[in-house]
């Protein structure tokens, strides 16, 4: 009997190599190599590594103009959950869900869990609740202390495949079943401890091949690694149909759930929940929950109107400067993208002729909430800006504008969208770069905000500005 093949399996990639080595050369990773024995299986159980030859058979082609079947979806009632996932939950999906340890996964999935089971205006979904982490006694007491321990969810703790795939393969399946997480499952046909590369694909594909074959919901927790991204291999993100991140800091009392990927619907959506002695509750309006703090006058400070998925949110950026004792001075930032923080602050220095070269710069997006797209490098220019010449900036002001290495102002999409958003807010003026008009056809309706617009081309432009109204303070030179 030959014996098995050793293998090396990378923990982040995926990727295997015959031999041992301290980085992995298709990642990248360092010390990421763990050692695997595949031992041979029984064909035709869970797990198999050889299965019996069977008859090849065609497939069938179809147009592209057929008639596509209607995608069925289930509201949880949750809107801000429905927001994320494109409307609901879509029958014989699977969907992972992975965030840091105690920022609310299980809380979320158990409400859910326990809305759907519980529905009065439509029939009740049967749900299944399986936990590899914590024991019955554990999610009853969590159960409990969300209120909704009367909701007839099925629990059972379990972390083997075989037994949850005997339990699940039959008739009368569940139409949702939760996995909690896919890092304690384990396939007894693999020699490998669970967690790891091929045990996590193995039970994944396993739970998903049943999820549809019998059409029902199937949710995957994954944990997440100390670089934020869901521990396993990527191939994992691959098979589900979704992928949410479930983000925040737990000194904070709210939560972004954001879809990473989503074939059921739009994949960079935002739902904003706020954590609550009784669990999560949806937030509706995240801009003034972002903005419901900001009271005093400070300089250093803007207020930044941004996109998230299909709906605006304004959130406030704070910057502080402080002279550096090292000779590197420090960039600390929060909630932004470090890179393009040096490219805002080698653009002021070179174009608009500030000296930041001896302070540090801190900079942070209140609230916890990390801002992606470009649109925020007015924002954050400004308050710069703000920070150096110590001059607060109007608290019924907003700031949106892409910022070119030239130093010139750039347009942005969606300008209206956010114009409209600020003015609901009570905000009365917009910096912003000049926006192209287009046409529009006749049956678009006129959106317009009535928000005043100024617009700069030039950061040196808004540098003007801000000394401008600073000078009946103090007449001396800004750029001191």
């Amino acid at each position: 009997m030959a014996k098995p093949t050793k293998l090396f399996v990378c923990q982040s990639c995926g990727a295997s190599f015959p031999k041992w080595g301290g980085k992995c050369t298709s990642c990248g990773t360092w010390d990421s190599l763990v050692e695997e024995f595949p031992k041979e299986v029984v064909p035709g159980g869970l797990g198999q590594s050889k299965k019996p030859a069977s008859r090849s058979s065609r497939i069938e082609f179809t147009s592209l103009d057929d008639a596509a079947k209607e995608v069925v979806r289930w509201p949880t009632g949750i809107g801000e959950f429905d927001r994320v996932t494109g409307g609901g939950i879509v029958p014989g999906s699977a969907i992972l869900i992975g965030g840091d340890p105690g920022i609310g996964k299980s809380t979320l999935l158990l409400q859910v869990a326990a809305i759907l089971t519980s529905a009065k205006d439509k029939k009740p979904l049967k749900v299944a609740y399986i936990s590899g982490e914590e024991a019955v006694d554990q999610v009853r007491l969590r159960a409990s202390r969300l209120g909704v321990e009367k909701a007839p969810v099925m629990l059972a703790a379990a972390t083997s495949v075989r037994d949850i795939v005997n339990s699940l393969d039959q008739s009368d399946a569940p139409d949702v079943v939760i996995i909690d997480s896919i890092q304690t499952l384990y396939l007894d046909s693999l020699d490998s401890a669970p967690g790891t590369v091929s045990q996590v694909r193995g039970s994944a594909q396993e739970l998903i091949r049943l999820a549809k074959t019998h059409g029902f919901a199937l949710f995957l927790v994954g944990h997440v690694t100390k670089e934020g991204t869901i521990a396993g291999p990527k191939v994992v993100e691959h098979m589900v149909d979704a992928v949410l991140h479930f983000e925040g800091d737990r000194s904070h009392h709210f939560r972004i759930l954001r879809a990473v990927k989503n074939r059921f619907g739009p994949s960079d959506e935002i739902g904003v929940f706020e954590m609550v002695e009784n669990g999560l509750d949806e937030v509706k309006n995240p801009s003034a929950l972002f903005l419901a703090d900001r009271n005093e006058e400070v300089s250093g400070a803007a207020v930044f109107a941004g996109i998230e998925g299909t709906r605006p949110v304004l959130v406030e950026i704070q910057v502080l400067l402080s002279p550096s004792p090292l000779g590197t001075p420090r960039r600390s930032v929060v909630g932004w993208d470090n890179n393009r923080l040096s490219m805002i602050l080698a653009v002021l220095e070179t174009r608009c002729g500030l000296s930041l070269a001896g302070k540090d710069v801190y900079l942070n997006v209140a609230g916890g909430l990390r801002i992606q797209e470009p649109a925020a490098d007015l924002a954050v220019a400004a308050a710069i800006l703000s920070a150096t010449i110590d001059h607060p900036l109007d608290q019924e002001t907003v700031f949106f504008g892409e910022v070119g290495l030239s130093g010139e102002i750039r347009a942005v999409s969606l300008a209206e969208m956010r114009a409209k958003e600020a003015e609901k807010l009570g905000f009365k003026t917009a910096v912003a770069p000049k926006q192209k008009r287009k046409k529009k056809s006749s049956s678009q309706t006129e959106a317009t905000s009535s928000l005043q617009i100024n617009s700069f081309v030039h950061l040196n432009d808004l540098l003007r500005d801000l000394a401008r109204k600073k000078a009946p303070k103090k007449d001396t030179d800004v750029l001191d």
